[in-house]
């Protein structure tokens, strides 16, 4: 609370200080100035008790702004050596074929599962026929995803040069 009684003068001087710091404006026709030189050559009349707000703008240098552009010439993207990019592509190929293998495994096992469209019944779903319903259309939508994700690593291993095995 004794802050803002403390506040109280040094926000009446900064008010006092702004108040007298108002200079003379002239009105040139249709536009305002506060440039004494500039008002006696257009013959500019003074303009007083008028509540004018004045807005100083900023003042051009007539130094040239520097801009950032692009280089001129494209720097070229770097080139990898044929051994590193054939150790690279075995990598890739490598991983490849153990994604296959894994996605292969887990599609066997989704099938087995599936058993034609006619999993067995777990506990709950003896009694609710639609849980069993639900449980089988999910296992269906994961078959096909996994089929879907078996031919497209092996479109990729076509495209790497490795063996596609179907």
């Amino acid at each position: 609370m004794k802050t803002r009684y403390a506040l109280i003068p040094f926000a009446a001087f900064a008010f006092v200080l702004g108040a007298s710091a108002q200079t003379a404006i002239f009105r040139c026709g249709n536009s305002y100035t506060n440039d004494k030189a500039e008002a006696a050559a257009k013959n500019c009349k003074l303009v007083e008790g008028g509540n004018v707000t004045v807005v100083q703008g900023t003042r051009v240098t007539g130094k040239p702004v520097n801009v950032a552009t692009a280089p001129q010439t494209a720097a070229s993207p770097q080139r990898v050596e044929a051994g590193d990019q054939k150790a690279r592509d075995a990598d890739a190929r490598a991983i490849l074929e153990a994604e296959l293998k894994k996605a292969e495994a887990r599609h066997a096992e989704l099938v087995k599962e599936y058993n034609n469209g006619e999993p067995e019944r777990m506990g709950p779903e003896h009694k609710n026929y639609q849980k069993y319903l639900d449980r089988v259309a999910d296992m269906k939508a994961a078959i096909e995803r996994n089929e879907k994700d078996i031919a497209g690593l092996r479109r990729e291993l076509g495209r790497t040069g490795g063996s596609a095995a179907k």
